[in-house]
């Protein structure tokens, strides 16, 4: 429909309204009072009421005119392949609503010829995504809105034209993981065709033994003392549990948190077993193999024997309480005065359900009792596990989350100790490294990485200045405003911050359209070695998590 025939049909209509009005306003005058008159007069009104707002209408329609540019057209490069546009609405929109906007884009300044156009009569997100684009052509791209007045003119985008690429188009680049999956993928293969070839030989000779002393075993392990949960802690390794659902506890029938016993004999330090065994939360569904496989190489190493006490401790839980998946391991264990270690996993379950050998109970409840049972002088590990259950249940809470998509500015610093490695992340989200958030766009494109490989390692973060025509200045802009924030994040003041570094080797791409650029110390200062001061000394709110388990952290949250 154009607009004449627009303007025609409304003409049309105010015609059409009054001269109905007219005939039965002389009806109703004619025919007096009566049961058919009553119905005119309720025709006249309907009509009456057609003729006014018609007559609005086609006022409001010749004195509306088309549509202003939309405002703040902003063009990105999101991919090798794709541009996305945002903007906003016109400033005025001339006494007509707009209902649909117009993106086009052209490798020309002038718009001729056009390569494509997308209309957008969906307005709830004023985005809009181009795909399927060239790498390294350059696009211009404007936009324009319609009402029904027609189309307004276009605005054209900031900047006036991009160029779709990624960081690692930059020529001579090498990915650093290059083949490194497929080396993973081919070490996977062997170990299964190796496990394959012993579960074979083992189920053969354990067929007959096992099917003569399948009852028996099955009705011993409801009896063995071995099975049981522990009531008391004497000194030993244990390992522990703690199903929750909102503000409620799985516990055992005794009320008690569900403990087993790993060790009675641990060395003073267990850190590297420890380690160990939380990679086991990513394969609670392998306990039985692992101790299949490990039985055959355990010798006199002190660690495969520790290890091989911890899967039992494992299989144990898991067929007390029925379940394979036991959660994820907390950050450190517990320890107490008494030479007691507590090993913690923490899992939150979708409801109430039922548990072998368990029951749900409100975490006050257990507190409370637990607390008059016990000697607060000297707590003993499962004492200092309940006192602190909001807090080991809140950090488990936060490890979940996600970062949203975006570019961040991530603050690389460790410290570290005689046996581990520890980095500095936040409190409220102890997954990933101190951040602050650059912009929404997760891409960083061939310009800005190249422009990141300009800066020496001895340029002041303080000093990063380009000209004003520069084409990445918006992102320059965006980057100083992320350090700055940074830098006020881990308390440290920016003058001091002259020897600070960006990462210059790779973009850190997450998943899940999460992408970091790294922020990093004197090099002198990325580890702080045991015994040393550290020069930068963040505000509360921080915490150092071992490196293990920051990896760990990632893994379950972006992949």
């Amino acid at each position: 429909v154009n607009m004449e025939s627009r303007s025609v049909h409304l003409n049309t209509l105010v015609q059409e309204a009054q001269q109905r009005v007219t005939e039965l306003s002389a009806q109703v005058m004619n025919e007096g009072l009566g049961t058919d008159n009553t119905e005119k007069e309720k025709q006249l009104k309907a009509w009456e009421w057609r003729y006014r707002l018609y007559k609005h209408m086609k006022a409001g329609y010749e004195h509306a005119r088309a549509p202003e540019a939309p405002t703040n057209v902003c063009l990105m490069v999101t991919s090798s392949t794709s541009l996305t546009v945002t903007f906003q609405e016109p400033l005025s929109v001339n006494s007509a609503v707009v209902t649909k906007y117009k993106v086009e884009w052209s490798s020309s300044e002038d718009f001729s010829p056009l390569v494509g156009e997308i209309i957008m009569d969906n307005l709830q997100s004023l985005r809009c995504a181009i795909t399927g684009l060239r790498t390294g052509q350059r696009y211009y791209v404007h936009v324009s809105a319609y009402n029904m007045r027609g189309w307004g003119p276009p605005c054209k985008s900031t900047p006036e034209y991009a160029s779709p690429s990624n960081w690692k188009d930059c020529s001579g680049r090498e990915p650093r993981h290059r083949g490194h999956t497929e080396a993973l993928e081919r070490l996977l293969q062997q170990v299964r065709a190796a496990h394959q070839h012993y579960n074979c030989r083992e189920s053969s000779k354990l067929q007959n033994a096992g099917r003569k002393q399948s009852v028996s075993r099955s009705l011993k392990h409801l009896f063995h003392s071995s099975n049981k949960f522990v009531k008391t802690l004497k000194r030993g390794l244990y390992l522990s549990v703690v199903f929750f659902y909102k503000d409620n506890l799985l516990v055992t029938n005794e009320d008690q948190i569900p403990i087993v016993e790993i060790d009675d004999s641990h060395s003073s330090s267990v850190t590297q077993d420890f380690l160990w065994f939380t990679k086991l939360s990513c394969m609670w569904d392998d306990i039985r193999w692992l101790r299949q496989n490990m039985s055959i190489s355990v010798s006199s190493s002190t660690a495969l024997q520790a290890r091989q006490k911890m899967l039992s401790a494992a299989a144990q839980l898991q067929n007390l309480l029925g379940t394979h998946n036991l959660g994820r391991v907390f950050y450190e264990p517990i320890k107490d005065r008494h030479g007691n270690i507590l090993i913690v996993t923490i899992r939150e379950v979708e409801s109430l359900y039922s548990f072998f050998n368990g029951k749900w109970m409100q975490v006050s409840k257990l507190q409370s009792q637990r607390k008059s049972l016990s000697t607060p002088e000297e707590p003993t590990a499962l004492d200092i596990l309940l006192i602190t259950i909001q807090d080991i249940l809140s950090y488990h809470k936060r490890s979940q989350q996600r970062l949203p998509p975006g570019l961040y500015l991530g603050y690389l610093k460790l410290c570290s100790s005689v046996d581990q490695i520890k980095v500095l992340v936040l409190q409220k989200l102890p997954n990933v490294l101190c951040h602050v958030k650059i912009r929404d766009n997760s891409n960083v494109s061939k310009d800005e990485w190249e422009w990141i490989q300009t800066l020496s390692g001895s340029e002041s973060v303080e000093s990063m200045d380009h000209t004003s025509d520069c084409p990445t200045q918006l992102f320059l802009y965006e980057l100083q405003m992320a350090v700055k924030a940074l830098l006020k994040q881990i308390n440290l003041p920016l003058h001091q911050a002259k020897h600070f570094r960006l990462y210059t080797q790779e973009v850190l791409e997450l998943g899940h359209n999460v992408s970091f650029l790294l922020l990093l110390p004197a090099s002198d200062d990325v580890c702080t070695a045991p015994g040393q001061n550290n020069p930068y000394t963040p505000h509360s709110g921080f915490l150092n998590l071992p490196l293990q388990m920051f990896e760990l952290g990632i893994v379950a949250c972006f992949t």
